[in-house]
């Protein structure tokens, strides 16, 4: 990796946003959520930031992949293939409907790495959230990028998911599903609706999940079994990709009252796709 992709480590972005009903409202009704019209002050469920601060590139900003063209805030990678990693995120307080918000962003690292699949690149991004009552979530997201994909290239290492779980729901995913999360998000990687684009160009079965749904499901899913609980701190490792060729599964475990929630999303063949763990307020 070249040196000068390092200077990038500490450089600032500061953008600010509205909590508007809107974006939650389709994003319940993506999730198949039976919520009411979020109305004035109602809380923003945990993970739902991400419907907000999003980019607004030109259309003449886009990579041909349809991210925004990186050398601005984040550095410019010279592997083409853009994956969200993971993340670890801290609820400090609520932000709710009406809310004025900034989010102030911070290159934390750029490095790269020897992989089984190649050379790859991770950068962390710090965010912290605020709204008039100070900050209210503090965010580290891992970005990895990749080659080329190379035809019979090795995949990423099964792991088989646990067989513990005390809830679990199907989600059987389809181009609609993850087109309207891409809608919600403003988010114009290919790989998640254009087919053509994801098995020919980046050599993948079908169209890719995106790695924040599948947090979001984890979170809903404890959302559902646990609705009075609050999120006090959270963190996701993307393990394995999942593909709208067939269904998967979210699935978690509270284990003892005082301990951290396991949450994990696994595949048809029981191999673990992304690991997670929240930790409840008060435990």
């Amino acid at each position: 990796m070249s040196t000068d992709l390092r200077e990038w480590i500490g450089r600032t972005e500061t953008r600010t946003d509205r909590i508007t009903p809107a974006p939650m409202a389709g994003l319940s009704a993506t999730l198949d959520r039976d919520d009411p019209y979020p109305g004035a002050g109602d809380a923003l469920p945990p993970l739902w930031h991400w419907l907000y601060f999003l980019p607004h590139e030109p259309q003449s900003g886009l990579g041909p992949e349809g991210h925004p063209v990186t050398g601005g805030f984040l550095p410019p990678s010279p592997l083409p293939r853009r994956m969200w990693a993971g993340g670890r995120l801290e609820f400090a307080g609520a932000l709710r409907v009406g809310d004025a918000v900034t989010r102030r962003s911070r290159i934390v690292d750029v490095v790269g790495k020897e992989g089984r699949s190649g050379t790859l690149l991770f950068v962390v991004v710090e965010h912290e959230i605020s709204n008039d009552d100070g900050v209210a979530i503090r965010e580290e997201h891992d970005i990895v990028y990749r080659g080329a994909a190379e035809a019979n290239g090795p995949g990423p290492p099964a792991r088989e998911a646990p067989a513990d779980e005390a809830w679990m729901r199907r989600v059987d995913p389809d181009d609609v599903l993850l087109f309207r999360y891409s809608a919600l998000t403003f988010n114009a990687h290919r790989i998640h609706y254009d087919r053509r684009y994801a098995t020919e160009t980046e050599g993948y079965p079908g169209l890719v999940v995106h790695g924040p749904l599948l947090a979001t499901l984890l979170l809903d899913l404890l959302r559902r079994h646990r609705p009075k609980d609050e999120v006090a701190a959270f963190r996701f490792r993307a393990v394995r990709p999942l593909f709208d060729t067939a269904p998967f599964w979210v699935c978690g475990n509270a284990g003892d009252d005082d301990g951290p929630v396991r949450l994990w999303a696994r595949d048809a063949e029981r191999r673990v796709a992304v690991d997670a763990e929240a930790r409840l307020r008060g435990a």
